[in-house]
């Protein structure tokens, strides 16, 4: 019967789509899969036991992913799950940033006992005075599942969009409004927007992409919105540039000690994906891939393998090979089944980068010695018996 572990606190209408055979553990040694959200896995040891981690949200960075694949451990994220409650905060960010909002309410708060308040308000509303989205030019840095909610939207508020994204899925493009701009170079968005929204992950080659000569290029005015990674920009460019007046409003959901109470840095406590919503369909698709994996051996939104999908065995038996992204490597298997009597009757191999799945169904049962054989080939990860 496999066991599950959660690392924080699972929706529980995710948690009730597990079948009757799935029990639940406290014991993290035992557990075939693990789920979490937030919760920090780099310093952690993981047993033989373990085949799965799923991740409900976007986000991977608290996961050591390349250890898990060497491990033939699988990742999941859950992405697009959330994707509407970001969505809904990217706007709430942008209102913020053009009406004052923010400094409007403190203004009400610090004057509440004020007998004349309401013909004070008449007197003082003026200095919080902001502009409208409407006709504004908005520039979206990545076009997933978030970067495309924002844009559609945008275009039915009256903006005049603009998104940037050289690796835009054909889904994704589908889904896209034919009214906004596709532009194929980032400065583009730069030179051109007044608000700038950036949707992409976090990797080496994104980090702190908004720094100081990408804010030279920008509007006077501009305001920026973040709400995927605070590394993703420069903070310390940024605060520079609006104590300059060059950026008008930074919004952040990333709190921390360089943004935290800085003026016009509009600082969130992390809220993009904490609605109930959210939290419920994060949590249905983890189960589900992390359901369907430990069951089937198919992996669907995996970060550190590719997506492979057999349906569900109905042959005598199952197993799943995780190793490396070489030649030679199906030979060694087929090899190695041929000489032990045993007939491939379907099979899928699929590679991400320097890793490879493949997916046997057999017409016979295989023995433990037959395992052996294939996990001991130079560049495979894992053997698993899938059924």
């Amino acid at each position: 019967m496999p066991k599950y572990a959660c690392l924080n606190n699972i929706a529980e209408v995710g948690l009730k789509r597990f079948h009757e055979g799935f029990e639940p553990t406290e014991n993290i040694e035992e557990a075939a899969g693990i789920l979490v959200r937030s919760a920090k896995m780099h310093d952690m040891e993981f047993s033989d036991n373990l085949l799965a981690i799923a991740r409900a949200g976007a986000g991977v960075n608290n996961i050591p992913l390349d250890r898990c694949a060497e491990q033939g451990i699988v990742v999941f994220n859950t992405p697009g799950a959330n994707a509407n409650g970001v969505k809904e905060l990217v706007f709430a960010g942008m209102l913020l940033a053009s009406r004052d909002i923010v400094e409007g309410i403190n203004w009400v708060r610090a004057n509440k006992d004020d007998e004349q308040i309401a013909a004070a308000t008449e007197k003082e509303k003026k200095q919080f005075a902001g502009t409208e989205l409407e006709g504004k030019k908005l520039g979206i840095i990545g076009l997933g599942a978030i970067g495309v909610r924002v844009a559609n939207s945008a275009v039915y508020m009256g903006m005049d969009v603009y998104g940037y994204d050289p690796y835009v899925s054909v889904e994704h493009a589908w889904h896209l409004s034919r009214k906004i701009t596709h532009v194929l170079n980032v400065e583009d968005i730069y030179r051109e927007c007044d608000y700038i929204t950036i949707h992409v992950p976090l990797m080496d080659q994104t980090k702190e992409m908004i720094n100081a000569e990408a804010i030279s290029l920008m509007k006077d005015g501009v305001v920026i919105i973040n709400m995927a990674r605070d590394k993703l920009v420069d903070e310390t460019a940024v605060l520079e540039a609006l104590d300059s007046g060059k950026i008008r409003r930074y919004v952040s959901d990333f709190p921390n000690p360089t943004v935290a109470g800085h003026t016009n840095c509009i600082t969130i406590p992390h809220l993009g994906a904490s609605t109930e919503e959210s939290e419920d369909n994060c949590a249905k698709m983890a189960v589900d891939e992390l359901q369907d994996y430990l069951e089937n051996g198919n992996i669907r939104n995996s970060v550190n393998y590719p997506n492979c999908d057999m349906g569900v065995c109905t042959k005598v038996s199952r197993i799943g090979v995780f190793h490396k992204n070489v030649k030679n490597m199906i030979g060694g298997f087929t090899g190695i089944l041929g000489d032990a009597g045993v007939n491939i009757s379907e099979m899928s191999n699929k590679s991400k980068g320097d890793v490879a799945y493949t997916m046997l169904d057999l017409d016979s049962p295989v023995d433990q010695t037959v395992l052996d054989q294939l996990n001991s080939l130079e560049g495979v990860f894992r053997v698993r018996l899938v059924k």
